[in-house]
């Protein structure tokens, strides 16, 4: 290039404008920073706030139901049962009945019953109805199966990522519990499968009283679950009333 006035502008230019590039990605990367930092904090606001309306609709429903349960006031002191686990998955109603997970009867906020599971920590109300609404505050009874209380097969749901987290730690042979206004009924576990969520079988009726837990598995899947974790127990024992002394040992906060 001739070493002319006009050449050497050109050249004494070049060096600004490489500048500029730079300094342009530079912008654009603290732009990018920021809104994935704003958008980080609304994930957590909105997880958090959603925990928390959790934790309050629960504690509502069990305070409901001590009202109405003679010396039961240390269940409305109970944790709310969260083990962490919210498909049975809070991000979108999963459980399955007819098949498993289709929604089912709007909860009229009423609790049927409470739910513990002693080995896993766990304190829940019990709603009618299996809905979306219904699962982010408690567990469900399942449309078409026996109402707490009834003979039958009382079939269960719950969110996976919430109430029945937990339920991946229990084992054949443990107790379950289910306090209802006439007094509390004690299943132990018969066996536990995994089943697809066709296999709606698992909510007939059996030759005896029966309760049957239902959530989505796998429970750390991401998405819409394939399959259903089932646990299934058989009615060993009914207590009529209230026992007091019994639910203080329950009522025990969940890690």
């Amino acid at each position: 290039m001739p070493n002319t006035p006009q050449n050497q502008n050109i050249i004494r230019n070049q060096p600004a404008a490489d500048s500029e590039s730079p300094r342009i990605w530079r912008n654009i990367r603290v732009w990018i920073e920021r809104a994935l930092l704003i958008a980080g904090i609304a994930f957590l606001a909105g997880y958090g706030a959603a925990r928390l309306d959790r934790f309050i609709q629960s504690h509502h429903a069990l305070v409901q139901f001590a009202r109405v349960v003679p010396q039961t006031e240390e269940i409305a002191n109970a944790d709310t049962g969260y083990t962490a686990i919210e498909d049975t998955n809070s991000r979108g109603n999963e459980t399955r009945n007819r098949p498993l997970g289709n929604d089912d009867l709007k909860s009229n906020g009423s609790p049927l019953a409470v739910l513990r599971i002693p080995q896993i920590h766990l304190v829940v109300p019990v709603l009618d109805g299996a809905d979306s609404l219904t699962l982010n505050h408690a567990v469900g009874r399942i449309a078409g199966t026996a109402r707490p209380g009834e003979a039958g097969n009382i079939g269960i749901a719950g969110h996976r990522d919430s109430f029945f987290r937990g339920l991946e730690k229990t084992k054949v042979g443990e107790p379950i519990e289910l306090q209802t206004l006439k007094g509390t009924d004690t299943y132990v576990i018969d066996r536990i499968k995994i089943v697809t969520p066709e296999s709606v079988d698992v909510l007939q009726a059996g030759p005896k009283p029966s309760l049957t837990l239902v959530t989505c598995y796998p429970f750390h899947f991401v998405g819409s679950s394939p399959q259903r974790f089932i646990v299934q127990a058989s009615l060993t024992r009914h207590t009529e009333g209230a026992q007091p002394d019994r639910d203080a040992r329950l009522t025990v906060t969940t890690k």
